[in-house]
């Protein structure tokens, strides 16, 4: 018997604050030292008193502006009771009836709303040396400004939770109001499953522990095998949560699932409702960016770039904007030029480079302007991929314009004269074989007789003028 999966997904992400969510602690998610970025107000001592970051309430606002939400006009915090070592005020400040944004919609898949809330802080488990057996807590992200997206149950396969999640990901960071970084725990994705013959939705089962991308995936195909397997037995689905085994790769029971009722929410009485109109609504839903859809089709439709040349640079903003600035440069000195070759020296060759000296975009020496003008000779056959090449390096050490590295060593090409003519001749003299092969028929040895004619000028030929030459000279 088949079973129809349906999932809904439970995202949170830490927002980019420079403060928490309801003091003036720092919110720092690279602070390596225990305990810094805390103060009365985040470890819950009695007597403080919390005040909203109106810069968390905005950037919520603007998420849910992006995926086509409705902002709630009036809306409030709630206490969302229960004890846990990391959470200091035994009480976590969310909300419960009246979410800062309802509906929206992203990737086909409906939202049901958008919330804003507190983190906890972070356990750590010793497992060896003084403190063996023993749990220590930090509480530096405690408090730290926390939206969380729950959506409909309108996903079926993993593939299509993957596809969400990364677009959300991309989202939040193109309105930068998240760095979404999963292996850091800013971005965390929970999943809502269940399975059912029909089309009634069966019992919902929550997995809880997904750190990465490609966890998101196993997490539900292995949920997935999971219960197709009890019902195919006759037995039934047990409504708990489950948290994820990266190390063996399945789910494990942690506990019976929470009902609302039980965490006994109440509205927040140090907070009193507030209105969003103060956020001047039309304002930031006039200055959001262009969101990652909207740049997909214009890049496509402006460079004829395929699908997936347009992810790449989509899926790298700071790329992206490289690549534009490039292309505009390269069509100032040749109108009718591709972006096609600039595209490929960016994305392989100059991407190569800054990894391979570990260089990022703040401290790359060849600016878009320079890019476009090695593009520009290539195009013009002033100089050779091979040249092109070994130039990007001197580029991103020198910093220097294409065009001054080409007189500084004296590159040149050969396009045609008697220095192409003599190198062809020598290099068919001293090959008998491959010319014979190619009389026969072997194609492949004029791709060896170019390379070694290549070699003997030091990659200075020209590819095209150099093919038609031996052409020339076999007939």
């Amino acid at each position: 018997m088949a079973f129809k999966p349906t999932i809904g997904l439970e995202i949170h992400a830490e927002l980019k604050t420079r403060t928490k969510m309801f003091c003036d602690s720092l919110n720092n998610p690279d602070e390596r030292h225990p305990n810094v970025n805390v103060c009365p107000v985040c470890l819950g001592h009695p007597g403080t008193l919390p005040v909203i970051n109106k810069k968390a309430v905005e950037a919520v606002i603007r998420v849910g502006l992006a995926v086509g939400g409705n902002i709630a006009p009036v809306t409030k915090f709630d206490r969302k009771n229960y004890f846990y070592p990391d959470l200091p005020k035994g009480y976590q400040i969310s909300q419960y009836d009246m979410p800062l944004v309802s509906g929206g919609e992203l990737c086909g898949v409906r939202i049901i709303r958008v919330h804003l809330e507190e983190d906890t802080g972070t356990l750590s488990h010793a497992a060896s040396g003084a403190a063996k057996n023993s749990s220590l807590v930090d509480f530096n992200r405690a408090g730290v400004p926390l939206m969380e997206l729950v959506t409909e149950p309108d996903i079926h396969t993993a593939e299509q939770a993957l596809t969400f999640a990364r677009e959300l990901q991309l989202l939040l960071r193109y309105l930068g109001v998240s760095d979404a970084n999963m292996e850091k725990g800013e971005m965390r994705v929970e999943v809502n499953l269940s399975m059912s013959d029909n089309d009634e939705m069966g019992t919902k089962v929550e997995v809880k522990n997904i750190n990465s991308f490609k966890a998101v995936e196993s997490a539900i195909a292995q949920e997935i095998e999971r219960q197709s397997k009890r019902l195919e037995k006759g037995e039934k689905i047990v409504q708990e949560t489950r948290g994820w085994d990266d190390a063996k790769q399945t789910t494990v029971s942690q506990r019976s699932k929470e009902n609302a009722h039980e965490y006994r929410y109440f509205p927040e009485p140090d907070l009193p409702p507030f209105t969003t109109d103060e956020f001047g609504l039309d304002s930031l839903k006039g200055h959001l960016p262009e969101l990652p859809a909207q740049k997909r089709v214009r890049l496509r439709s402006e460079f004829a770039l395929d699908e997936a040349q347009t992810e790449f640079l989509v899926g790298e903003p700071r790329l992206a904007d490289y690549f534009e600035e490039a292309v505009s440069e390269l069509h100032a000195i040749l109108p009718e030029a591709p972006a096609k070759t600039l595209y490929n020296y960016l994305t392989s060759d100059l991407r190569g480079l800054m990894s391979e000296a570990e260089i990022g975009w703040d401290d790359l020496k060849i600016d878009p302007e320079h890019l476009a003008h090695l593009a520009a000779l290539i195009e013009e056959k002033k100089i050779t991929s091979r040249q092109a090449k070994d130039m990007l390096v001197r580029m991103l050490e020198t910093g220097l314009d294409p065009e001054d590295v080409m007189k500084n060593e004296g590159i040149s090409v050969v396009s045609g004269g008697a220095e192409l003519e003599d190198a062809a001749k020598a290099v068919l003299t001293a090959n008998p074989q491959a010319v014979a092969d190619f009389k026969k028929g072997k194609a492949a040895s004029m791709q060896f007789l170019i390379g070694k004619t290549m070699a003997l000028l030091k990659g200075r030929a020209e590819p095209e003028a150099l093919r038609k030459l031996l052409e020339e000279l076999l007939k």
